[in-house]
């Protein structure tokens, strides 16, 4: 028997049952489906964190406290902080092109009727430099204004529309108040895509930070972020920065850092690395249900085995070999694994085009994952259906063609 009508038998065969047929083929389209959807969602999310990085510039590095290793040190609580020396330090380095160190606090901000509460960052006037932002109007702090701890603010482009209602034209120059201290408008700024990497919300208000330690009472920088003059700076920058801090915390050459370096792409690393162990945990939860769909498909095959005993004894009856029989239920086993691949691979992408609409989600497809599922499906099929197609072509002629 050729191939041609090998296949022709076998999609006969799956087809006088239909409903019987497809709920068989369910579990390989449900797994095949999960794990193509969750490979673009993974891929489509490193991506997106790629596409961030490369936004927020490839010259930016995190400076942070060490947190503590063991439970003493928890108990001590003795974590670092920054000080306002440690920025004017750093501020003279030669690497360094712009920082922008964090003071938060939320405060309600007023003007008039209007009034919402509102993030306030205590920041540098070179703040802007490192997060990318650009000005709609207005300017950045002077430095009298950060030495004299002046009242002045800039506004991110929600905070605007928050604070002013729908007066938001001729803003510069306002005066609103936070915590009922007068400040004044002399910036503001353009929309930000809110990303992972960046601290915009785009309803922020930036005051100098002196202005935020003097009068608000905020002490505690919370983190830096500094900008290196160039890429090719990045290892002398981080040395600047280490040393810097180690002199103006008085550290001993025997004491550790009390300060970590990370650049972005390094907390991009980390963050993909994260997604690649949840997708590879949900891709083998996904692939479990290969597995099921396999058993149902071995299940399946051996109940055709039974039906079709009879079957099977005429055809030995009348020459067929053994090998025939085997290939003819292999076949079917095969045929089962490849339609619900494809179906699940159609499916998957489906899902995912809904997921990535309905969620704005990145979703990033490639052959790969694709390719890889619709293989293990059709595996799957030989995989559990060796056996039945075993099992058929060992029966003897005389006992098939006997059985009732």
């Amino acid at each position: 028997m050729n191939l041609m009508e090998t296949i022709r038998i076998s999609m006969n065969s799956l087809t006088t049952n239909k409903m019987r047929s497809f709920l068989t083929l369910l579990g390989i389209i449900i797994g095949v489906a999960a794990v193509v959807a969750i490979m673009a969602i993974g891929n489509g999310s490193k991506a997106s964190i790629k596409e961030e990085i490369n936004k927020l510039g490839n010259n930016v590095l995190t400076v942070a406290p060490v947190m503590p290793m063991t439970e003493e040190e928890i108990n001590q609580d003795t974590l670092p902080s920054f000080t306002w020396t440690d920025v004017e330090a750093l501020e003279q380095k030669s690497s360094i092109a712009a920082m922008m160190p964090r003071i938060s606090s939320s405060s309600k901000a007023a003007w008039g009727r209007y009034n919402y509460n509102a993030t306030i960052v205590g920041t540098s006037a070179s703040f802007y430099k490192t997060e990318k932002f650009s000005f709609t109007g207005g300017r950045t702090f002077t430095n009298d204004e950060m030495d004299k701890r002046r009242n002045v603010a800039i506004l991110e482009s929600q905070a605007v529309v928050r604070l002013f209602g729908g007066d938001t034209k001729g803003v510069l120059g306002r005066t609103f108040q936070i915590k009922q201290i007068p400040f004044k408008v002399i910036g503001v700024l353009n929309p930000q895509p809110v990303s992972k990497f960046s601290y915009s919300t785009n309803d922020q208000i930036y005051i100098p930070a002196t202005t935020m330690m003097n009068r608000l009472g905020e002490k505690n920088i919370t983190g830096l972020e500094v900008s290196a003059k160039s890429p090719g700076l990045m290892n002398q920058a981080q040395s600047d920065i280490l040393e810097s801090l180690r002199v103006t915390h008085q550290l001993k050459p025997s004491e550790p850092d009390q300060f970590q370096v990370m650049s972005l792409s390094e907390a991009a690393g980390a963050a993909s690395g994260v997604d690649n162990i949840m997708t590879s945990l949900l891709g083998g939860v996904a692939a479990i249900s290969l597995v099921v769909g396999g058993i149902g498909i071995m299940n399946i095959m051996m109940v055709s085995v039974i039906e079709r005993t009879k079957e099977i004894g005429i055809r030995k009856a009348i020459g067929a070999k053994p090998r025939d029989i085997m290939v003819q239920f292999l076949s079917e086993a095969v045929i089962f694994g490849l339609l619900g691949g494809m179906l699940g691979v159609v499916t998957g992408i489906g899902a995912s085009k809904i997921i990535e609409a309905t969620t704005h989600m990145t979703i990033e497809f490639t052959i790969s994952p694709i390719l890889y599922s619709f293989l293990s499906s059709a595996g799957t099929g030989i995989l559990f259906g060796v056996y039945p197609a075993y099992k058929a072509a060992r029966l003897k002629p005389i006992d098939a063609l006997r059985y009732e």
